[in-house]
């Protein structure tokens, strides 16, 4: 980094509060900051940080399994595996802002800072999205938040319009909100690792420094370097992500040579988790979060995660054999990790051995903050016209009938999902859970423009869990495998049926034989026609829920090369434009024998 390139970032704004007697000096020019000596005592001042990730603009209370959190002091328990995928695991309904609010307030004390680590905003329900986020960062302010890493999602719609976030303005396109005009954020967005192409300039400031107590705090900031892979070319455009443990160390050793030796890391990337484990006993996956936070500099004390909304707390061994807190958790608001320690007033470091940290359940058990609940309902109300907006129109009812097997509505949605997913995560199938679909198409009660119009909030209801779209690379024998989770039995007394039957895209078909033994009745599975090998590599759409491994579908788990897409909502709305006016499908996608 040259004397000029961190001129200009500070001309920019590299948000350095609390550090104005530093200096500008040649980041690149030393070998870096000597590995911290060993913790010595002496006065020291306790900081707590509040940490929370992938809110997604969920300012209303998440709902179906978007609401559920393992939770091992949860007052509810999955017998059957059918809610979390784990039998016999506990879990609380949990997040919805004004809880948050309640919990952060129950949570501060007089050192604490608020941070966050991305995707605050992005593929969000329609409360917030209808206003492009600008909801949701309000009441971020209003929560206090001192900063946060980009995620992948805030580059949704562009650096601009991130900009405009950030620093003001109303919408160049949809104009002002009810709102009036934006006035931008208090806290910046932060990106070390994301660059303007030509130059290799900073596009975001690469850090942020608070001081508290007569000490100095860095957070530098990191998005997933995968972020041009999931997020759209017009998104990206003009943008460079750099590898995300080189970037955050010419920051932290640029921090370091003007004193500030406290230094955290937010990075929008982490690691998924072994099921059927306590979050806090760290059952991580090791992947891209645990390379980054293992190889980060040992001048830097915590790393605090995103992306893969998971939640874990970890201690890992930094390059110089030191411990360093490793956490992430959850999402959309699910979780907020609390984690305490003290800085040393005569080294200006953390004292490595007095770091604890946990994460707390947002439950509802808690009184929702009334300032907070009276803020979400204004926007409810403002957002009634967009719920009112037609999307499309049907030709005749499309249901779930007796939802048992395949249906017209499961496979419509299986078809939009696909459709969403083809450009950018090369999805040649889609499977949809018949769970999520929560009611029918009607075709003489939609809208109030005449019989077969679609409303945004008829389409909304059909799928109200605001599931991100999902891609993953999966064998021809695990997606046989896959379709043999599928649950057919026959109560023989009264000739009930339980079922569990995965909705596809028309792009697949194959035969599913319910008098066969469990684990041999998937046969003739094809894709577009042509017969599917077991060594063949296939990429399957599916919402977050399923390639969690929802609904009992394991083998999701499994999928290799993840990547995220819209929101599910948003790809049927899409679909129902593009097509309209749709009629029923015909089922026969699965040639079912009973």
């Amino acid at each position: 980094m040259t004397r000029a390139s961190l001129t200009r970032l500070a001309i920019a704004g590299a948000a350095m509060v609390g550090v104005a007697a530093l200096t500008m000096g040649t980041a690149a020019a030393s070998p870096g900051p000597k590995p911290p000596k060993p913790d010595k005592p002496g006065p020291s001042v306790p900081i707590r940080l509040l940490t929370i990730n992938d809110l997604h603009g969920n300012l209303e209370p998440p709902t179906g399994s978007s609401s559920r959190i393992l939770d091992p002091n949860g007052a509810n328990t999955d017998t059957d595996g059918s809610l979390t995928g784990i039998a016999g695991a506990k879990y609380s309904i949990a997040g919805g802002a004004s809880y948050l609010a309640a919990h952060l307030k129950q949570l501060r004390d007089p050192n604490t800072l608020l941070v966050a680590a991305g995707d605050l905003i992005g593929a969000s329900p329609l409360l917030s999205a209808a206003y492009h986020d600008e909801p949701t960062v309000a009441l971020l302010d209003k929560l206090g938040l001192v900063t946060s890493s980009a995620g992948n999602h805030e580059f949704d719609e562009g650096i601009d319009e991130l900009n405009r976030i950030t620093n003001g303005g109303c919408h160049p396109v949809d104009g002002c909100s009810p709102a009036g005009e934006w006035k931008g954020t208090k806290f910046d967005y932060l990106g070390a690792n994301v660059l303007k192409e030509g130059n290799g300039d900073y596009a975001l400031p690469p850090f942020y420094v608070k001081k508290i107590k007569g000490v100095d705090i860095g957070f530098i900031g990191l998005v997933t370097q995968t972020t041009p892979n999931i997020v759209t070319a017009a998104g990206i455009k003009g943008l460079q992500f750099t590898e995300e443990v080189a970037a955050a160390n010419k920051a932290s050793k640029y921090l370091a040579q003007h004193g500030v030796k406290a230094q955290v890391v937010l990075v929008h990337e982490g690691d998924n988790i072994n099921p059927n484990q306590d979050p806090s006993s760290c059952p991580v996956v090791p992947g891209n979060g645990s390379r980054i936070a293992t190889g980060l500099d040992p001048q830097i004390d915590l790393v605090i995660s995103g992306h893969s909304h998971q939640a874990y707390v970890c201690k890992v061994k930094d390059p110089a054999g030191q411990d360093r807190v490793y956490t992430q958790g959850s999402s959309f608001g699910r979780a907020i990790t609390q984690i305490d320690f003290r800085v040393d007033h005569k080294t200006k470091d953390v004292v490595r051995s007095s770091v604890v940290a946990k994460n707390n359940v947002v439950t509802r058990t808690v009184t929702p903050d009334a300032d907070t609940e009276a803020y979400i309902k204004t926007w409810q109300e403002r957002v009634s016209t967009v719920a009112d907006k037609p999307i499309g129109k049907i030709t005749a009812n499309i249901g779930r009938g007796s939802n048992v097997g395949e249906t017209p509505l499961g496979d419509l949605i299986a078809d939009a999902q696909l459709e969403a997913t083809k450009d950018g995560g090369d999805a040649e199938i889609a499977l949809m859970n018949p769970g999520g679909v929560r009611t029918d198409l009607t075709y003489a009660q939609s809208g109030s423009e005449g019989d077969g119009v679609v409303t945004y909030g008829e389409a909304f209801q059909v799928q109200p869990f605001n599931n991100l779209m999902q891609v993953v690379t999966l064998t021809g024998a695990q997606l046989k495998a896959l379709l043999e989770q599928q649950i057919w039995t026959v109560d023989p007394a009264t000739g009930g049926i339980t079922q569990r039957i995965l909705q596809p895209s028309s792009s697949l078909t194959y035969t599913f034989d319910t008098t066969k033994p469990v684990g041999s009745r998937v046969s003739d599975i094809k894709i577009n026609g042509t017969a599917v090998t077991d060594a063949q590599q296939i990429r399957v759409a599916a919402n977050n829920f399923l390639v969690g491994g929802g609904d009992g579908f394991g083998v999701f788990t499994q999928g290799t090369n993840l990547w995220s897409g819209p929101l599910d909502i948003d790809a049927l709305v899409a679909y129902m434009g593009a097509h309209s006016p749709i009629a029923p499908p015909a089922t026969g996608r699965i040639n079912l024998i009973r």
